[in-house]
């Protein structure tokens, strides 16, 4: 998984795409799941660094992690498995 290349991310939090003109804003730890999506960390390797960092559990983290991912995808913010492939 990808977040797409012209989708500009600040260290604010705000998200543009300038493809629709949308722009989105995260939380902090949004901010550092995107990069470490941007870092090519795979989701278990995402999971065990929040879970190291921040006071959760596992089950939590799972959903609102996927629950995140999912409005990206909605979003078009991701690059689609086909797309990663080409």
């Amino acid at each position: 998984m990808k977040l797409r290349k012209n989708v500009a991310v600040s260290e604010a939090g705000l998200l543009f795409n300038p493809v629709t003109g949308e722009s989105f804003s995260v939380n902090p730890i949004g901010i550092e799941i995107l990069n470490l999506i941007r870092e090519e960390k795979d989701p278990e390797q995402i999971g065990r660094i929040i879970l190291n960092k921040y006071t959760t559990d596992q089950a939590t983290f799972e959903k609102d992690y996927y629950d995140f991912i999912g409005i990206l995808e909605h979003h078009n913010l991701l690059e689609s498995h086909e797309e990663t492939k080409a």
